[in-house]
């Protein structure tokens, strides 16, 4: 990762200063005979190019290897004030610690998503879940693309290639629920999809793919959704024309319209024992709150789209409703553990 590059530079100039400090201490000693503090003395004053004077009137060989020392000096010094420099001005230091930060953040995180490239559609998938208020850590290589997002305290975001073993395990993919690929390339999105499947046998994996070629790749490389953005992109721009009273109630339902609807869906385990185990009939969602419920995924029959009223909700069940931004806070407070 660009980060590491950039720690390994520092490492290095770190033990390029103290490989000279020893190099002059021992040649001090060996070829002067000063004693080790003045030979340590005589490699700080060298190397520091501060101009004091000489603890001992030194030989020509002595001489000589001052010489090489302060021309092997001025490249260390000019390295490593080049590498400070960087770190300084270019608030690298900052970013270093913003990362270790959100590395000890992440390690805590359990059953959370990762979102694999920071793109157009990576950008939307991490707004909503943070609309929806799910802990995920984003990865990203391009250092620029994501310049804004870590300007957010809560941003938890890896600086890396998603197609790395090591970066998919500092974005805790053992621990994770969810991992959603969103990178441009269909060949990097199935490699991560295979390696996630492996890393993590039971995560849910959801895919993009540009071309129809590679979206049985991806399921066979184990994605459990694969998402065409540019496919479906088109058949609703194609519906807008053909059904436009659909898509506008789609929009009401997605939010897009700008009015403040949503779905929300409520699984059987988040609702308060009381509610469990009870019919729609009994449940009165829409006396209680004001939102309706379109759909309910049975565990039998599988999604039932606008549900009678004897349809019971039992274990592994979830409803689907739809309604205003007061309905659901409702709906949360009144149905929800």
């Amino acid at each position: 990762m660009l980060m590491d590059n950039s720690i390994k530079k520092l490492v290095l100039a770190f033990i390029l200063l103290v490989f000279s400090l020893v190099l002059g201490t021992v040649g001090f000693h060996i070829i002067e005979g000063f004693d080790l503090v003045e030979s340590f003395y005589m490699s700080v004053i060298t190397l520091s190019t501060v101009g004091f004077m000489e603890v001992h009137e030194m030989s020509h060989v002595g001489r000589l290897f001052t010489a090489f020392y302060i021309l092997l000096n001025l490249g260390i010094i000019a390295y490593a004030v080049s590498v400070l420099t960087s770190f300084i001005f270019e608030g690298r230091l900052k970013t270093i610690y913003k990362n270790y930060m959100v590395d000890r953040k992440i390690n805590k995180l359990d059953n959370h998503v990762i979102v694999c490239g920071y793109g157009r559609n990576g950008k939307e998938a991490c707004e909503e879940l943070k609309r929806s208020c799910r802990p995920f850590v984003a990865i990203e290589k391009d250092a620029e693309t994501i310049d804004n997002f870590l300007s957010d305290e809560d941003a938890y975001i890896l600086m890396g290639n998603a197609t790395s073993d090591q970066t998919l395990k500092t974005a805790g993919i053992d621990r994770a629920g969810t991992i959603i690929i969103t990178t441009p390339s269909d060949a990097d999105n199935v490699f991560i999809t295979l390696t996630a499947r492996e890393m993590n046998p039971d995560i849910k994996i959801i895919a993009r793919a540009s071309e129809i070629e590679s979206e049985s790749k991806l399921y066979i490389a184990g994605a459990n959704n694969v998402i065409m953005p540019d496919v479906i992109g088109g058949m609703f721009m194609a519906q807008m024309e053909t059904k436009p009273v659909v898509i506008e109630f789609l929009n009401l339902m997605t939010g897009f319209s700008g009015q403040h609807f949503h779905l929300e869906q409520i699984r059987y385990e988040d609702l308060k024992p009381k509610f469990q185990n009870k019919t729609l009939q009994e449940l009165k969602i829409h006396q209680h709150t004001g939102g309706t419920v379109i759909g309910v995924k049975d565990n039998e029959r599988g999604l039932i789209p606008s549900p009678n009223s004897d349809t019971s909700i039992g274990p592994n069940d979830t409803i689907v409703v739809l309604g205003g931004v007061k309905h659901i806070e409702q709906l949360k407070d009144h149905y929800m553990n």
